[in-house]
């Protein structure tokens, strides 16, 4: 698999199951940013087995192109997860995406167990659980010891864990999506929000991947292709956020400019930080394709 640059795009994360052949196929030439072949919710008992020896012959075959691919594994704490894990590190894959992280030694766990992977292999964590809200920054500081690099929100089984209702708005899990990124940005870990049920009503989809947008998502992961489209243009830059990167850009690199933290441009004042966002903003436009 290629390695991750600095400023990969993650706008749209696909969950396929690792059971449908036809899915992952098809996925090959989706304009995803990235995949996530799953063993875990959406593969039955029966199927367990079967459904990893899938999954890592997808990613030996390979034809993803640049886009990431991440596996799901089941939980260590069931009977498949330590073989998925082992299945995992051996099998080059991008990502091993793990469920219910509640604690930094569950982190400590994962990391372990891909002990013999690559030395590339990320390791991305489910955030569901009402134990890891009340320990999102200690979860997210394992970044600096371990594979740790990215989180991806899974609000249905948090939302099932809190009795709290699914509304549109989300109301109930506003505070967690604000918490959860401050966390991750502290301790630079990538952070996608979680999944949108009805992937027929794309202006339903439309407004909460916005409301991704607006809290600060890196992305959002996705259920179903017809989601894709929508969620690439909501988190890539607009042709506004273009120019004005591009200006700054170009502002700084001013003779006149050079060691200045803060300048004028077009008659606003941009410090260094708007200088390191407008180098990543132009970044994702070039990567995003």
């Amino acid at each position: 698999m290629s390695a991750t640059p600095d400023y990969f795009p993650r706008r749209s994360v696909l969950y396929l199951p690792a059971s449908n052949a036809r899915a992952i196929e098809k996925a090959r030439g989706l304009q995803a940013d990235a995949i996530i072949i799953d063993l875990e919710d959406s593969v039955a008992p029966d199927a367990k087995d079967a459904a990893r020896d899938a999954a890592v012959a997808a990613v030996v075959e390979g034809g993803f192109a640049a886009r990431e691919v991440a596996i799901r594994a089941n939980g260590l704490d069931t009977q498949w997860g330590e073989e998925d894990m082992a299945a995992i590190a051996r099998s080059g894959v991008d990502a091993a995406l793990v469920p219910k992280v509640s604690t930094p030694d569950d982190i400590s766990r994962y990391d372990a167990a891909l002990a013999n992977a690559s030395d590339g292999m990320q390791l991305w964590a489910m955030i569901e659980t009402c134990r890891a809200v009340a320990n999102l920054d200690a979860l997210a500081a394992m970044a600096e010891s371990t594979r740790l690099s990215a989180w991806v929100l899974g609000l249905n089984d948090l939302a099932k864990e809190m009795r709290a209702q699914a509304t549109p708005e989300r109301t109930a899990f506003q505070p967690i999506l604000s918490l959860a990124v401050c966390a991750a940005r502290a301790h630079g870990v990538t952070i996608i929000d979680g999944v949108c049920n009805e992937f027929r009503d794309l202006d339903l989809f439309k407004a909460e991947a916005e409301q991704g947008a607006l809290f600060g998502f890196d992305g959002k992961s996705l259920i179903h292709p017809a989601q894709i489209e929508v969620c690439n243009e909501v988190f890539s830059p607009s042709a506004d956020d273009l120019v004005w990167a591009e200006a700054v850009v170009a502002a700084f690199a001013l003779p006149e400019n050079a060691g200045k933290g803060v300048i004028q441009v077009e008659g606003r004042m941009a410090e260094l930080l708007h200088l390191e966002q407008s180098r990543r903003t132009l970044a994702m436009a070039n990567l995003k394709d």
